[in-house]
């Protein structure tokens, strides 16, 4: 498997902290026909939680978030990648990120079998693309080893 590294909009909410929020708001943007690749939630105090989720595409579905209290985060630069999984492939990347004084806003990954998938995010559009070109490097030495 080759690597992949596109830039994604990421799209957040706070909703209410009790059951079935994150249920009513992914069921609104699935019939909208949301294909969601990532969805992180977590509680902020007793009674809200944030959620941010990508990829929204199209008006239908950007529509529908902006109509479930989801907006574009703004401020938040990201990126996905998708490569190989091999030992210590997430910390190379890290490593050398940091060693270009880029500093991550925030890391999401997971591995199933032999894939990784892997979403980084940034303070600027120019750490985002700096970084860009460190992952795209990292990746090319021999698959991340």
């Amino acid at each position: 498997m080759a690597h992949k590294i596109s830039k994604v909009d990421v799209w957040a909410a706070d909703i209410a902290n009790r059951p079935g929020s994150l249920a009513g708001l992914l069921d609104k943007l699935a019939g909208a026909g949301a294909r969601l690749e990532f969805v992180i939630a977590r509680k902020v105090d007793e009674n809200s939680s944030r959620v941010f989720l990508a990829p929204l595409k199209g008006k239908k579905q950007t529509g529908a978030a902006a109509g479930a209290g989801l907006a574009k985060a703004n401020g938040m630069y990201s990126i996905r990648i998708d490569a190989p999984d091999k030992p210590g492939l997430g910390a190379r990347i890290c490593e050398a990120i940091a060693a270009k004084g880029i500093n991550l806003r925030g890391v999401s990954a997971a591995a199933i079998g032999t894939k990784s998938v892997t979403y980084l995010a940034f303070d600027s559009d120019a750490d985002r693309a700096q970084a860009s070109k460190v992952v795209k490097s990292v990746l090319g030495k021999a698959g991340g080893r």
